[in-house]
């Protein structure tokens, strides 16, 4: 008999108490809005230094200060452009200055741009696959091999329901979402006897500026609140065997799995007349 499950993907049976990340040290990126923002305040609550990495130094400034007042960690703050060349090494070398060795990475930032592919600007679309793709595998190789020395902390890894499949109008967002989801399937695996917890997050659309981003029409159904969507990933992370891939509500469950399953010929067109509503 199987233990039933939750729309986290974790069975009931697998629920344990909830992890400790005190003397643990995170990095998070995108963390001065949305999901970013909420996923520092989870991980600083239990106790995790952290460095919060965005473009507006001004905010991660005063989330800063919100968490060292609330839970008396230590916060370092870099104000960076995730797409630019030189991130990657901007980043390790800020991480390296502070003497600062890293347990989990919180691969957040991103973003999507609405409208036909054809009438995208180019810039915008390079940038968009610069931040959604290459940052997350820039970074990862970067810190990796100190995570999984650190076997205690995690890789969570932003995908969407935009992975599973083709979304016309968005097109080059949804494809950047299936490789960061594959891409974290194969690491899960990979580093599977290293006690990293390794998972890709898939939220629905979600009350955050990302919409404001992509632009007008990339409204989609119903929308969840960032810290509950957090909080399903920090129950999944706490769970004994932690999935590789939790999808953030039960709708999103559902209709996931039925995109996975159905011809990519009955799917399509669905999500066009969504995406164009």
């Amino acid at each position: 008999m199987h233990s039933p499950t939750t729309h986290d993907g974790t069975s009931r049976r697998d629920r344990s108490t909830m992890r400790d990340y005190t003397g643990t040290t995170a990095i998070v990126t995108g963390a001065s809005a949305g999901l970013g923002v909420e996923f520092a305040r989870a991980l600083g609550g239990r106790g995790a230094n952290l460095v919060l990495v965005a473009r507006r130094g001004d905010r991660l400034e005063t989330l800063a200060e919100e968490l060292r007042d609330a839970h008396a960690v230590d916060v370092h703050t870099l104000a960076l452009d995730l797409a630019s060349p030189e991130a990657t090494e901007t980043l390790v070398a800020f991480v390296r200055e502070k003497g600062l060795t890293i347990d989990s990475l919180i691969n957040n930032a991103g973003f999507a741009t609405h409208g036909e592919f054809i009438t995208t600007d180019p810039a915008r679309l390079d940038e968009e696959v610069r931040l959604n793709v290459g940052a997350v595998v820039a970074f990862t190789r970067a810190f990796l091999p100190e995570m999984t020395a650190s076997g205690r902390g995690v890789l969570v890894n932003l995908a969407s329901t935009a992975a599973f499949q083709p979304v016309p109008l968005m097109a080059v967002y949804g494809a950047t979402k299936g490789f960061v989801l594959d891409f974290t399937h194969a690491l899960a695996y990979e580093t599977r006897h290293t006690g990293l917890r390794v998972t890709a997050l898939c939220p629905g659309a979600t009350k955050t500026e990302f919409f404001d981003i992509a632009g007008d029409g990339a409204r989609v159904g119903d929308f969840a609140v960032p810290s509950e969507v957090v909080a399903v990933a920090m129950r999944a992370l706490d769970a004994r065997r932690t999935p590789s891939k939790i999808v953030a509500g039960a709708k999103n469950s559902i209709s996931s799995a039925i995109a996975r399953v159905l011809p990519r010929g009955l799917v399509t067109p669905v999500t066009a007349r969504l995406m164009a509503e």
